[in-house]
């Protein structure tokens, strides 16, 4: 029996995403230069919001479609011993399955949606 595959995210602003609705694409701002778009797995989502979205109170968590990203998708290391998915190409509409609005706590913790899970 085959593991599934890890549920892969990206996390974008409230305004970036309702942008790309209109759009049909998300091209974020480190794209030009990294030539990739920055994604997590579940287990690593924490982790990112608490490094990379310090101070900010609302996200959107997008559940990226395994099949609709499998082939631009990379794993790779980011971190000593810690391998991130990288899509390769910018993010489309039709690659999102789910979409997941995330606020921070008023204490300050990050806690995911619940039913992400």
């Amino acid at each position: 029996m085959s593991t599934p595959p890890p549920r892969v995210f990206h996390l974008t602003t409230p305004e970036a995403w309702s942008a790309a609705e209109a759009t049909g694409q998300l091209v974020p701002d480190g794209y030009a230069s990294e030539g990739f778009v920055h994604c997590s797995t579940l287990e690593q989502l924490v982790g990112t919001i608490e490094r990379h979205f310090a101070g900010v109170d609302e996200l959107r968590l997008l559940e990226l479609d395994g099949e609709a990203v499998a082939g631009g998708l990379r794993w790779e290391e980011s971190r000593p011993g810690e391998v991130y998915p990288h899509l390769y190409r910018p993010l489309h509409r039709a690659d999102v399955s789910a979409v997941w609005s995330w606020r921070r706590r008023e204490d300050g913790t990050v806690r995911l949606p619940a039913g992400l899970d």
